[in-house]
């Protein structure tokens, strides 16, 4: 699974740094971006994203991803944007989890889909707080805080790394709250 998020973060950087540019103070055979118009609100981007959920801790239990079960997220949405410091954002989230098998290929199966929308307060330098509500089919429900860095930017896509903490209730089960990384791509 490692060598995956490896692939996966390789691939991003690839694809990305042909696109990228940083401001020069030369412009000697370089071609600057033209001014981008001026934005009006409310306006929307979609995005869609993988997680990965490193720990949960419920109860008495802590539980490290990848020790008995491998659980891979892909989180996709839609952003609409009523100020440069404010906007909402809606995420559905199917999972696929992976349990590991003595001896036998791992098993895996859609173990749960989250549906957690949430206001987006956005500050300077890409950072957005995202106080998302949670609600699973598979019965939990909850609140997960999110907080957002936008780590590149090209004239189409932004990329961001994210980290939670998802807190979960009900189906008689304890509390629980864990720890993820987000990693996904902003449509522009």
């Amino acid at each position: 699974m490692r060598k995956v998020i490896f692939i996966v973060c390789l691939s991003l950087c690839v694809c990305a740094s042909d696109r990228m540019y940083a401001q020069s103070s030369s412009t000697s055979g370089l071609q600057l971006p033209a001014a981008a118009p001026p934005l009006t609100y409310p306006y929307t981007k979609g995005y869609v994203s993988f997680i990965i959920p490193w720990v949960t801790v419920q109860g008495k239990t802590t539980t490290p991803e990848f020790k008995t079960s491998t659980t891979l997220g892909f989180p996709f949405g839609v952003l609409v944007y009523y100020s440069a410091t404010f906007g909402f954002s809606f995420e559905i989230t199917p999972s696929i989890m992976w349990e590991h098998q003595t001896g036998k290929s791992p098993a895996s199966k859609t173990s749960n889909v989250l549906f957690d929308p949430g206001p987006m307060f956005r500050f300077t330098h890409g950072w957005t707080f995202i106080p998302r509500l949670a609600f699973e089919t598979g019965g939990r429900y909850g609140v997960t805080p999110v907080l957002n860095k936008i780590i590149a930017r090209t004239k189409d896509i932004n990329y961001f790394l994210a980290v939670s903490a998802p807190m979960r209730a009900g189906n008689s089960e304890p509390t629980s709250i864990g720890g993820n990384l987000q990693v996904g791509f902003i449509f522009n």
